[in-house]
């Protein structure tokens, strides 16, 4: 009897291990309390930087929201160009509604009673911001890579923001266990590399020629040391020409694809090298969202990839925990009278 129930417990112990127990030690990088309280981190930054002086001048609709609507289609261009005149005739106003509505988001999200109110409201208004204020990030008109912000960060913000949706708690637990990102997020992380390399290719930008005019135009507002780096970025691409490019591209297909692989680590690594490619987008194309120019309303794309690539991280390991459950619910308990015997 005690052999058989000595086997049984070491079962138990190693299907446990595989999974992490519901109360234990978190196992991934972010789960989705973690997700939320990033999120809402990031949008009290935005709410801060909304509060700038710049922002509440006629210069945040002309020089910031209108020029979205250059390059882009009519059904894009002109509800950005409305947009932009509204903003401009009550900018004090309109602004500052803007800043609270950012700040009560990033407040909703840090809090676990609120977090389902933030998840939708941050939706609806990241929804408006990525059309009106973003012009789809420009990926209508074509002209956006990766490189300098597309597909924008409000488009991130909306599917970070459904990945954060709580699960309902299980009975018994007092609402503090580990729940780890929705498995659909690797699919959403390819979906969105795999992105990026239709846009480098398009015609307006698989040139090294308009890859480095994007840099050397973002060296013009950045400080001294990052132009520099600009610069030098914008020379090797010019000196690599259009093949450096393409590389670029396949490099984001390759991460992409590699996230949807069913080796763990395989997926790891994959989504560690794309973490690192959006630290280097944000600092070499997106200037760290020139957050020092005191026009910056978000520090664009590039810290909201990296969060996005940690919770693709946490999921990894979703289906394989699953699957290791469902085996062990599976397996038939020994009766009373087998264990006696």
């Amino acid at each position: 009897m005690s052999m058989r129930s000595t086997s049984r417990s070491s079962e138990v112990v190693r299907v446990d291990q595989t999974d992490g127990p519901i109360g234990g030690p978190p196992q991934v990088l972010l789960s989705r309390r973690s997700l939320g309280i990033a999120l809402g981190l990031l949008w009290l930054l935005d709410g801060a930087l909304q509060m700038q002086s710049f922002m509440f001048t006629k210069g945040f609709a002309d020089s910031i929201i209108a020029p979205s609507a250059h390059g882009q289609p009519f059904f894009v261009a002109a509800p950005v160009e409305w947009n932009a005149r509204l903003i401009a005739a009550h900018s004090v106003l309109l602004n500052g509604c803007f800043a609270a509505i950012q700040v009560g988001l990033g407040l909703c999200f840090l809090f676990r009673h609120t977090v389902r109110v933030a998840v939708v409201s941050s939706i609806v208004w990241a929804g408006g911001v990525w059309y009106l204020g973003e012009g789809l990030g420009g990926v209508a008109g074509g002209h956006a890579t990766a490189l300098i912000g597309a597909p924008g960060a409000a488009l991130i913000y909306i599917v970070l923001a459904i990945a954060a949706w709580p699960e309902r708690v299980p009975s018994g637990h007092n609402g503090r266990h580990w729940q780890r990102p929705p498995h659909w997020l690797l699919r959403a992380w390819a979906l969105l590399c795999v992105g990026f390399a239709v846009l480098d290719v398009l015609p307006p930008n698989v040139s090294a020629r308009a890859v480095s005019t994007q840099l050397t135009t973002n060296a013009s507002m950045a400080p001294s040391w990052l132009a520099a780096a600009d610069h030098w970025f914008a020379t090797w691409v010019h000196a690599a020409g259009s093949m450096g490019v393409v590389a670029m591209a396949g490099l984001e297909i390759a991460v992409g694809v590699v996230a949807l692989n069913h080796h763990v680590l395989i997926r790891k690594v994959g989504l560690s090298v794309g973490i690192g490619i959006a630290g280097i987008y944000w600092a070499i194309g997106q200037s760290f969202g020139q957050l020092f120019s005191g026009q910056a309303t978000d520090p664009n794309t590039g810290p909201l990839l990296i969060v996005f690539g940690m919770a693709a991280m946490g999921a990894t390991l979703h289906s394989s925990t699953s699957r290791a459950q469902a085996t062990y619910i599976a397996q038939p308990l020994p009766r009373v009278d087998q264990l006696a015997a």
